[in-house]
Protein backbone atom coordinates (compact mmCIF):
# COMPACT_ATOMS: atom_id res chain seq x y z
CA UNK A 1 0.00 0.00 0.00
CA UNK A 2 1.33 3.42 -0.95
CA UNK A 3 1.20 6.37 1.43
CA UNK A 4 2.26 7.35 4.91
CA UNK A 5 1.40 4.11 6.70
CA UNK A 6 -0.52 6.16 9.25
CA UNK A 7 -3.99 5.25 10.51
CA UNK A 8 -6.80 7.66 11.38
CA UNK A 9 -9.39 6.16 13.70
CA UNK A 10 -12.66 7.77 14.75
CA UNK A 11 -14.20 7.58 18.21
CA UNK A 12 -17.71 8.67 19.14
CA UNK A 13 -19.23 9.91 22.39
CA UNK A 14 -22.45 8.50 23.78
CA UNK A 15 -25.34 10.57 25.16
CA UNK A 16 -23.48 11.04 28.46
CA UNK A 17 -20.36 12.35 26.71
CA UNK A 18 -18.25 9.25 27.41
CA UNK A 19 -16.76 7.07 24.65
CA UNK A 20 -19.17 4.55 23.18
CA UNK A 21 -18.05 0.94 23.75
CA UNK A 22 -17.20 0.50 20.07
CA UNK A 23 -14.76 3.42 20.32
CA UNK A 24 -12.43 1.24 22.41
CA UNK A 25 -12.61 -1.53 19.82
CA UNK A 26 -11.63 0.98 17.14
CA UNK A 27 -8.32 1.68 18.90
CA UNK A 28 -7.51 -2.04 19.00
CA UNK A 29 -7.97 -2.50 15.27
CA UNK A 30 -6.17 0.79 14.53
CA UNK A 31 -3.05 -0.33 16.43
CA UNK A 32 -3.17 -3.66 14.63
CA UNK A 33 -3.41 -2.10 11.18
CA UNK A 34 -0.71 0.49 11.93
CA UNK A 35 1.64 -2.28 13.05
CA UNK A 36 0.96 -4.31 9.91
CA UNK A 37 1.61 -1.22 7.79
CA UNK A 38 5.07 -0.94 9.28
CA UNK A 39 4.53 0.96 12.50
CA UNK A 40 2.85 4.15 11.32
CA UNK A 41 1.26 6.59 13.75
CA UNK A 42 -2.31 6.23 15.02
CA UNK A 43 -4.26 9.47 15.06
CA UNK A 44 -7.61 9.45 16.83
CA UNK A 45 -10.50 11.75 15.95
CA UNK A 46 -13.13 12.25 18.64
CA UNK A 47 -16.31 14.05 17.61
CA UNK A 48 -19.06 15.49 19.80
CA UNK A 49 -20.08 18.32 22.11
CA UNK A 50 -18.39 18.84 25.48
CA UNK A 51 -16.16 15.82 25.01
CA UNK A 52 -12.59 17.15 25.37
CA UNK A 53 -11.86 15.28 28.63
CA UNK A 54 -13.41 12.06 27.34
CA UNK A 55 -11.34 12.36 24.16
CA UNK A 56 -8.12 12.46 26.17
CA UNK A 57 -9.09 9.35 28.15
CA UNK A 58 -10.17 7.51 25.01
CA UNK A 59 -7.00 8.39 23.13
CA UNK A 60 -4.84 6.85 25.84
CA UNK A 61 -6.18 3.47 24.73
CA UNK A 62 -3.78 3.39 21.78
CA UNK A 63 -3.57 6.69 19.90
CA UNK A 64 -0.33 8.62 19.43
CA UNK A 65 -2.27 11.80 18.77
CA UNK A 66 -5.89 12.84 19.27
CA UNK A 67 -7.73 15.46 17.25
CA UNK A 68 -10.84 16.76 19.00
CA UNK A 69 -13.81 18.17 17.08
CA UNK A 70 -15.74 19.60 20.01
CA UNK A 71 -18.68 21.97 19.72
CA UNK A 72 -22.44 22.27 19.66
CA UNK A 73 -22.34 21.93 15.90
CA UNK A 74 -21.18 18.32 16.35
CA UNK A 75 -23.88 17.33 18.85
CA UNK A 76 -25.73 14.22 17.76
CA UNK A 77 -23.21 13.53 14.97
CA UNK A 78 -25.29 14.89 12.15
CA UNK A 79 -23.91 13.38 8.91
CA UNK A 80 -22.92 16.70 7.29
CA UNK A 81 -21.04 18.12 10.29
CA UNK A 82 -19.38 14.79 11.18
CA UNK A 83 -18.31 14.43 7.54
CA UNK A 84 -16.82 17.93 7.63
CA UNK A 85 -14.81 17.02 10.75
CA UNK A 86 -13.56 13.76 9.28
CA UNK A 87 -12.61 15.38 5.96
CA UNK A 88 -10.61 18.03 7.84
CA UNK A 89 -8.93 15.38 10.02
CA UNK A 90 -7.88 13.36 6.97
CA UNK A 91 -6.22 16.43 5.51
CA UNK A 92 -4.42 17.00 8.84
CA UNK A 93 -3.32 13.40 9.54
CA UNK A 94 -2.46 12.19 6.00
CA UNK A 95 -3.55 8.58 6.73
CA UNK A 96 -3.27 5.53 4.51
CA UNK A 97 -6.25 3.94 6.28
CA UNK A 98 -9.31 5.56 7.87
CA UNK A 99 -11.37 3.47 10.31
CA UNK A 100 -14.89 4.57 11.32
CA UNK A 101 -17.26 2.94 13.85
CA UNK A 102 -20.06 1.02 12.20
CA UNK A 103 -22.67 2.88 14.25
CA UNK A 104 -25.83 4.44 12.87
CA UNK A 105 -23.96 7.74 12.58
CA UNK A 106 -20.79 6.21 11.15
CA UNK A 107 -22.72 4.44 8.42
CA UNK A 108 -24.15 7.83 7.43
CA UNK A 109 -21.10 10.10 7.37
CA UNK A 110 -18.39 7.67 6.19
CA UNK A 111 -19.88 7.29 2.67
CA UNK A 112 -20.13 11.10 2.36
CA UNK A 113 -16.42 11.45 3.05
CA UNK A 114 -15.49 8.55 0.77
CA UNK A 115 -17.46 10.13 -2.08
CA UNK A 116 -15.82 13.53 -1.55
CA UNK A 117 -12.33 12.06 -1.59
CA UNK A 118 -12.91 9.39 -4.22
CA UNK A 119 -11.74 6.83 -1.66
CA UNK A 120 -12.63 3.15 -1.45
CA UNK A 121 -14.94 2.19 1.40
CA UNK A 122 -15.72 -1.25 2.85
CA UNK A 123 -18.77 -1.20 5.13
CA UNK A 124 -19.74 -3.28 8.16
CA UNK A 125 -16.38 -5.06 8.45
CA UNK A 126 -15.78 -7.79 11.02
CA UNK A 127 -12.06 -8.08 10.22
CA UNK A 128 -9.49 -5.67 8.82
CA UNK A 129 -5.89 -6.63 8.10
CA UNK A 130 -2.93 -5.81 5.86
CA UNK A 131 -1.79 -8.57 3.51
CA UNK A 132 1.17 -8.11 1.16
CA UNK A 133 0.97 -4.38 1.70
CA UNK A 134 -2.74 -4.09 0.83
CA UNK A 135 -5.69 -3.58 3.14
CA UNK A 136 -8.06 -6.55 3.17
CA UNK A 137 -11.47 -6.16 4.81
CA UNK A 138 -13.89 -8.99 5.60
CA UNK A 139 -17.61 -8.31 5.81
CA UNK A 140 -20.76 -10.47 6.04
CA UNK A 141 -23.14 -10.80 3.10
CA UNK A 142 -26.40 -12.66 2.40
CA UNK A 143 -27.82 -11.89 5.81
CA UNK A 144 -24.68 -13.09 7.57
CA UNK A 145 -24.69 -16.51 5.89
CA UNK A 146 -21.37 -15.87 4.13
CA UNK A 147 -18.30 -13.64 4.36
CA UNK A 148 -16.64 -11.74 1.54
CA UNK A 149 -13.09 -10.37 1.45
CA UNK A 150 -12.42 -7.00 -0.13
CA UNK A 151 -8.86 -6.22 -1.19
CA UNK A 152 -8.06 -2.57 -1.83
CA UNK A 153 -5.69 -1.71 -4.68
CA UNK A 154 -2.74 0.60 -4.11
CA UNK A 155 -3.21 4.24 -3.28
CA UNK A 156 -5.10 5.87 -0.49
CA UNK A 157 -6.57 6.74 1.75
CA UNK A 158 -8.88 3.75 1.98
CA UNK A 159 -11.77 3.58 4.42
CA UNK A 160 -13.66 0.95 6.39
CA UNK A 161 -16.50 0.98 8.89
CA UNK A 162 -16.14 -1.63 11.64
CA UNK A 163 -18.99 -3.63 13.17
CA UNK A 164 -19.34 -3.48 16.95
CA UNK A 165 -18.22 -6.61 18.78
CA UNK A 166 -15.59 -7.57 16.20
CA UNK A 167 -12.47 -6.68 18.23
CA UNK A 168 -11.35 -6.65 21.84
CA UNK A 169 -11.81 -3.37 23.69
CA UNK A 170 -8.67 -1.35 24.39
CA UNK A 171 -7.96 -0.17 27.92
CA UNK A 172 -7.02 3.42 28.82
CA UNK A 173 -3.43 4.12 29.82
CA UNK A 174 -1.65 2.38 26.95
CA UNK A 175 -0.33 5.62 25.43
CA UNK A 176 0.02 9.29 26.31
CA UNK A 177 -1.28 10.99 23.18
CA UNK A 178 -0.84 14.60 22.18
CA UNK A 179 -4.31 16.16 22.24
CA UNK A 180 -5.15 18.94 19.79
CA UNK A 181 -8.36 20.79 19.07
CA UNK A 182 -9.31 20.41 15.42
CA UNK A 183 -10.31 23.64 13.71
CA UNK A 184 -13.28 22.77 11.49
CA UNK A 185 -14.91 25.59 9.56
CA UNK A 186 -18.53 24.51 9.28
CA UNK A 187 -20.36 26.09 6.36
CA UNK A 188 -24.09 26.94 6.27
CA UNK A 189 -24.45 23.93 3.97
CA UNK A 190 -22.93 21.71 6.67
CA UNK A 191 -25.34 23.05 9.27
CA UNK A 192 -28.62 22.77 7.40
CA UNK A 193 -29.62 20.02 9.85
CA UNK A 194 -29.06 20.44 13.59
CA UNK A 195 -29.97 18.47 16.69
CA UNK A 196 -32.80 20.00 18.71
CA UNK A 197 -33.32 17.34 21.38
CA UNK A 198 -33.06 13.62 21.99
CA UNK A 199 -35.62 11.25 23.47
CA UNK A 200 -34.41 7.87 24.81
CA UNK A 201 -36.03 4.81 23.34
CA UNK A 202 -37.76 2.58 25.83
CA UNK A 203 -37.76 2.83 29.59
CA UNK A 204 -35.20 0.18 30.59
CA UNK A 205 -32.65 0.79 33.30
CA UNK A 206 -29.79 0.26 30.84
CA UNK A 207 -29.31 1.13 27.21
CA UNK A 208 -28.47 -1.82 24.96
CA UNK A 209 -25.45 -0.12 23.39
CA UNK A 210 -23.79 0.56 26.76
CA UNK A 211 -25.12 -2.18 29.08
CA UNK A 212 -22.62 -4.47 30.79
CA UNK A 213 -25.26 -7.21 30.92
CA UNK A 214 -28.01 -7.98 28.38
CA UNK A 215 -30.76 -10.56 28.87
CA UNK A 216 -32.61 -11.50 25.67
CA UNK A 217 -35.61 -13.68 24.95
CA UNK A 218 -36.73 -15.65 21.92
CA UNK A 219 -39.59 -17.78 20.67
CA UNK A 220 -38.91 -20.39 23.32
CA UNK A 221 -40.88 -18.15 25.69
CA UNK A 222 -44.01 -19.24 23.75
CA UNK A 223 -46.12 -16.12 24.38
CA UNK A 224 -45.55 -12.43 25.15
CA UNK A 225 -46.72 -12.66 28.78
CA UNK A 226 -43.87 -15.07 29.50
CA UNK A 227 -41.34 -12.33 28.73
CA UNK A 228 -41.83 -11.39 32.38
CA UNK A 229 -39.24 -14.02 33.36
CA UNK A 230 -36.69 -12.27 31.13
CA UNK A 231 -37.56 -8.86 32.59
CA UNK A 232 -37.25 -10.18 36.15
CA UNK A 233 -33.81 -11.66 35.47
CA UNK A 234 -32.72 -8.42 33.78
CA UNK A 235 -33.94 -6.43 36.77
CA UNK A 236 -31.96 -8.67 39.13
CA UNK A 237 -28.79 -8.14 37.08
CA UNK A 238 -29.47 -4.44 36.44
CA UNK A 239 -29.36 -5.40 32.78
CA UNK A 240 -30.89 -4.28 29.50
CA UNK A 241 -33.57 -6.38 27.80
CA UNK A 242 -33.15 -7.62 24.24
CA UNK A 243 -35.16 -9.76 21.86
CA UNK A 244 -34.91 -11.71 18.62
CA UNK A 245 -36.45 -10.60 15.36
CA UNK A 246 -39.07 -13.34 15.54
CA UNK A 247 -40.62 -12.01 18.75
CA UNK A 248 -40.35 -8.40 17.58
CA UNK A 249 -42.10 -9.27 14.31
CA UNK A 250 -44.79 -11.04 16.34
CA UNK A 251 -45.39 -7.83 18.25
CA UNK A 252 -44.20 -9.15 21.60
CA UNK A 253 -41.44 -6.55 22.04
CA UNK A 254 -40.60 -3.10 20.57
CA UNK A 255 -38.21 -2.87 17.64
CA UNK A 256 -35.55 -0.96 19.57
CA UNK A 257 -34.91 -4.13 21.61
CA UNK A 258 -34.21 -6.26 18.54
CA UNK A 259 -30.69 -7.68 18.38
CA UNK A 260 -29.22 -9.12 15.22
CA UNK A 261 -28.53 -8.50 11.56
CA UNK A 262 -31.51 -6.16 11.12
CA UNK A 263 -31.50 -4.81 14.66
CA UNK A 264 -28.93 -3.71 17.23
CA UNK A 265 -25.38 -5.01 17.62
CA UNK A 266 -24.29 -5.38 21.24
CA UNK A 267 -21.07 -6.46 22.94
CA UNK A 268 -21.74 -6.58 26.70
CA UNK A 269 -19.60 -8.35 29.24
CA UNK A 270 -22.42 -10.88 29.78
CA UNK A 271 -25.16 -11.90 27.34
CA UNK A 272 -27.91 -14.25 28.56
CA UNK A 273 -29.94 -15.88 25.77
CA UNK A 274 -33.26 -17.25 27.02
CA UNK A 275 -35.21 -19.52 24.69
CA UNK A 276 -33.17 -18.39 21.67
CA UNK A 277 -32.23 -21.06 19.11
CA UNK A 278 -29.31 -19.08 17.70
CA UNK A 279 -30.09 -18.28 14.06
CA UNK A 280 -27.10 -16.71 12.36
CA UNK A 281 -28.99 -13.45 11.86
CA UNK A 282 -29.30 -13.10 15.65
CA UNK A 283 -25.82 -14.35 16.50
CA UNK A 284 -24.04 -11.73 14.40
CA UNK A 285 -25.60 -9.09 16.61
CA UNK A 286 -24.26 -10.46 19.93
CA UNK A 287 -21.37 -12.81 19.26
CA UNK A 288 -18.87 -10.14 20.33
CA UNK A 289 -20.05 -10.44 23.95
CA UNK A 290 -17.35 -11.42 26.44
CA UNK A 291 -19.45 -14.24 27.90
CA UNK A 292 -22.59 -15.83 26.45
CA UNK A 293 -24.92 -17.94 28.58
CA UNK A 294 -27.52 -19.92 26.63
CA UNK A 295 -30.64 -21.44 28.20
CA UNK A 296 -32.58 -23.76 25.87
CA UNK A 297 -34.29 -27.12 26.14
CA UNK A 298 -32.93 -28.26 22.73
CA UNK A 299 -29.36 -29.61 23.17
CA UNK A 300 -28.79 -29.23 19.42
CA UNK A 301 -29.71 -25.53 19.30
CA UNK A 302 -27.08 -23.59 17.29
CA UNK A 303 -26.74 -21.06 20.14
CA UNK A 304 -24.70 -23.60 22.11
CA UNK A 305 -21.95 -23.52 19.46
CA UNK A 306 -21.02 -19.97 20.42
CA UNK A 307 -22.05 -20.04 24.08
CA UNK A 308 -19.47 -19.79 26.86
CA UNK A 309 -21.87 -21.68 29.14
CA UNK A 310 -24.92 -23.68 28.14
CA UNK A 311 -27.87 -24.85 30.24
CA UNK A 312 -30.13 -27.47 28.68
CA UNK A 313 -33.53 -27.56 30.32
CA UNK A 314 -36.89 -25.89 30.88
CA UNK A 315 -36.35 -22.12 30.92
CA UNK A 316 -39.50 -21.67 33.03
CA UNK A 317 -37.75 -23.55 35.83
CA UNK A 318 -34.18 -22.40 35.24
CA UNK A 319 -34.65 -18.65 34.78
CA UNK A 320 -36.71 -18.00 37.95
CA UNK A 321 -34.19 -20.06 39.95
CA UNK A 322 -31.33 -18.07 38.42
CA UNK A 323 -33.13 -14.81 39.20
CA UNK A 324 -33.45 -15.83 42.84
CA UNK A 325 -29.76 -16.74 43.07
CA UNK A 326 -28.69 -13.41 41.51
CA UNK A 327 -30.86 -11.46 43.96
CA UNK A 328 -29.51 -13.47 46.88
CA UNK A 329 -25.92 -12.91 45.77
CA UNK A 330 -26.48 -9.15 45.48
CA UNK A 331 -28.12 -8.94 48.89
Amino acid sequence: MQGSGNVLVVGEAGPDGSPRPISWEMLTVARQVASELGGGNVTGLFIGAGIADAARTWGSGGADRVLVADGEGFAGLMPSTAAAALTRAIAEADPSVVLVPGTTAGRDYAPLVAARLGAGLAADCVSVAVEDGALVATRPVLGGRALTRIRFPGGGPVMATVRSGSFAKAEPGLTEPVVEMLDVALTPEDQRVSLMETTPKGTGTSRLDSAEVVVSGGRGLKEPAHFAVVEELAEAFGAAVGATRAVVDAGWRPHHEQIGQTGRTVSPRLYVAVGISGAVQHNVGMQGSDYIVAINRDPDAPIFKIASFGIVGDLFEIVPALTTEVRNAKS
